[in-house]
């Protein structure tokens, strides 16, 4: 897998490194009504205001990024997990890519809570947010067990209480340190909460011993890097002109280790390549084990690495970025 986006302007461009994968690629047979749906899903939740910012999210075509995360699965459950990727989307834009204070992120996080762990299918929601919420929550009851549940509902959770931190950061002009970057990136990428239904996707189930062994662990860590790294190089362009460009990967390398933009993002290429060995070196270990929902949940982080950047690296909510803007502060 290659990449050939540059950032064009006077000076050489910039060039988001090779994103190499060796892991199998391929798309969901239902794409183009996952794609309709999912679309038809968010402009009747009222997330997003205006004809023009929902032509936005339909002309990124975001279906095609839960066919290619989930192309093993049904045809339901890929629309439940793609429903859910664009809920995580119209919440980036709205809360994460503003100029939202910490403490009005913290404000709402009452209501979110009550509505991934007490409320439930029938209960009044005003809010357009946690209304779409609580009906995702209630189709993931529904399609999984109650650990999968459970499990879906902790990483939520985990990712709204970053979005606080990050905010703080912006409110602050701070760029984190680069230790406190690896572990809030983490969880305010929402991997974890996509990870959580990989198993539901694919109809089946990881024990609860499954889900904490230290190795699926480990490579859970692994993929989840790779993806919120990735992410970082090639949203990198979109978010200069943003108030969330500190919370980037390249700003921290570039404040912190004293990096041009372009030495930052090679070091970041080096980063995933070796996340994405360290998947490779636990998988025998994991077929060891021999659990066809080990082997499942395997595959799936597999897909969402391969999935993420083909996606992403053809989605218009990057890729018009890169050919518009130059990067801040003129180093290369």
């Amino acid at each position: 897998m290659s990449n050939p986006s540059t950032l064009t302007h006077n000076r050489p461009p910039l060039r988001i490194p090779a994103l190499t994968c060796p892991f199998p690629s391929e798309v969901n047979p239902y794409v183009e009504e996952v794609d309709r749906d999912t679309l038809a899903w968010l402009a009747a939740s009222g997330m997003i205001e205006g004809a023009e910012n929902l032509g936005r999210y339909g002309a990124a075509r975001y279906g095609w990024l839960g066919a290619r995360t989930y192309p093993y699965a049904a045809r339901e459950l890929c629309q439940l997990v793609t429903d859910w990727c664009v809920w995580l989307f119209a919440f980036d834009d709205a809360f994460c890519e503003s100029d939202r204070a910490a403490a009005e992120i913290a404000r709402a996080l009452p209501l979110f809570i009550s509505v991934i762990d007490d409320l439930g299918d029938g209960d009044h929601v005003g809010n357009v947010f946690a209304r779409s919420l609580l009906e995702i929550k209630t189709r993931i009851a529904a399609a999984g067990n109650g650990d999968q549940l459970d499990r879906w509902r902790a990483m939520t959770k985990d990712y709204l209480f970053a979005q606080v931190w990050e905010a703080a950061n912006r409110e602050q002009d701070v760029v984190p340190t680069f230790d406190d970057y690896i572990v809030m990136r983490r969880r305010t990428g929402a991997m974890l909460t996509v990870f959580a239904l990989i198993d539901v996707a694919a109809g089946g189930c990881l024990t609860p011993d499954e889900w904490r062994h230290p190795d699926v662990r480990a490579i859970t860590e692994h993929a989840n890097d790779v993806v919120v790294w990735d992410n970082d190089l090639i949203s990198y362009a979109k978010e200069t002109a943003g108030p969330n460009i500190h919370n980037n990967m390249v700003s921290v390398l570039r404040r912190h280790k004293g990096c041009s933009t372009q030495e930052a993002m090679d070091l970041i290429g080096g980063m995933r390549n070796d996340a994405v060995a360290g998947m490779v070196a636990l998988k025998p270990r994991l077929d060891a084990l021999g659990s066809a929902g080990v082997a499942a949940y395997v595959r799936g982080l597999e897909y969402w690495i391969s999935g993420s950047v083909d996606y992403s690296l053809t989605s218009s909510r990057y890729v018009h970025a890169w050919s518009a803007q130059a990067p801040p502060g003129g180093d290369m």
